[in-house]
């Protein structure tokens, strides 16, 4: 699936992922190929990248090593939209 996750600074990541993990405000859930669009409401968190995550140099400090596998970047708020296999992630 296609990801980008955008802040008020920069794209902190424009690629693929397998899965993707977030934060909702109803409880954590995870997405993957082929899911029903949706548009949700995040809460402080992480967003969870699965797959061959590769992370811009620029951006990352921003990120951490997740604790069983993948990249995590924390958040404090924000909103994620997908449709057609694509992941749009506004984050604060």
């Amino acid at each position: 699936m296609k990801v980008e996750i955008v802040t008020p600074e920069a794209t902190l990541y424009n690629g693929t992922v397998t899965s993707l993990a977030v934060p909702g405000v109803d409880g954590e859930f995870e997405i993957l190929e082929n899911h029903a669009p949706i548009v949700s409401l995040l809460k402080e968190g992480f967003v969870k990248l699965f797959g061959e995550v590769t992370i811009d140099k620029r951006f990352t400090d921003k990120f951490q090593k997740g604790k069983d596998r993948g990249m995590w970047l924390p958040i404090e708020s924000g909103t994620i939209e997908l449709k057609d296999n694509k992941i749009v992630v506004l984050a604060d």
